[in-house]
């Protein structure tokens, strides 16, 4: 009796996240039920991060990966969690072109972007408001600009680091450009949990994702082969190295200095009329403040 009472006690927590092997890496030990979660069950969800940016709006899921410029959207519906986030420290989304071009080339042009409410837009909107965005899934748009469907295009994911060998020519790094005018890094997504789980399940899920994202970096190499079904066709030296960008000290944790930078990147966004205010930011972690 004692037993199926506590089974009974077992809640589905509905985790989503893009199939990237950068969030296929982090969520590992998760997925693999090598970290345990008692008294939660995790039932993962795959879907581009645009996609999972509009899901929110609906609270489709109880625990998703959000980009930060679409948490200024959200914020009364979910409160981010202080891990599992993705910062670039002097890399980042990068802005591509068939031929060289300027900063000032690009007002007017049509430049192909991942999402309105992707970070990689509102930073791109900062460097230079005057583009016309075209919203293309993020995994077309090298094609696109190759066949000049668009006169540019604003990688993320892996694109970042193959777009060379594409004979495509980088505009700006705009996490360069972030670190140079700020000194800090880009903040690009996190994961947000649903308010009205209660903090006390926001912070077992908090804990489960920090446990996850430790067991990876501790078993990295399991961890990379796991992640390697997600990589679209890189090599296991290139996924890797994609990895390091984005599963690091910064999603173990933010720190004052990864708070500080997103409450920076909201109120360029909302001094500039990208993102609606307050710009701050609230954060839940697994130890009660």
């Amino acid at each position: 009796m004692p037993q199926k009472e506590a089974t009974s006690r077992v809640r589905e927590i509905k985790l989503a996240h893009s199939p990237d092997s950068d969030d296929a890496f982090m969520f590992y030990g998760l997925a693999t039920h090598k970290v345990l979660t008692p008294g939660l069950q995790f039932t993962h969800v795959l879907a581009d991060i645009e996609t999972l940016n509009q899901a929110a709006d609906r609270e489709v899921y109880d625990v998703t990966a959000i980009s930060f410029a679409a948490y200024a959207h959200l914020r009364a519906k979910y409160v981010l969690l202080d891990c599992g986030a993705s910062f670039g420290e002097g890399y980042g989304p990068i802005v591509v072109a068939s031929h060289p071009l300027k900063r000032e080339d690009l007002a007017g042009l049509r430049v192909g972007v991942p999402g309105l409410r992707t970070t990689a837009y509102l930073a791109l909107k900062l460097y230079e408001p005057r583009i016309v965005p075209v919203v293309i899934p993020f995994d077309k748009i090298l094609d696109a600009v190759r066949s000049s469907s668009v006169e540019a295009g604003l990688l993320i994911h892996e694109g970042q680091l193959t777009f060379s060998q594409l004979g495509l020519h980088r505009v700006v790094e705009l996490g360069q450009w972030w670190l140079e005018l700020t000194g800090m890094p880009l903040p690009l997504g996190g994961n947000a949990v649903r308010r009205a789980l209660g903090p006390k399940i926001g912070r077992q899920i908090a804990s489960a994702i920090r446990q996850s994202v430790a067991f990876s970096l501790d078993h990295r190499e399991a961890a990379l082969n796991y992640a390697m079904q997600f990589a679209r066709d890189m090599d296991p030296e290139l996924a890797d190295k994609f990895v390091g960008m984005y599963v690091n000290k910064w999603t173990l944790g933010y720190g004052e200095r990864g708070r500080s930078a997103v409450r920076e990147l909201l109120s360029r966004g909302v001094d500039a009329g990208l993102i609606p205010p307050p710009a701050d930011a609230e954060f839940l972690s697994e130890a009660e403040s």
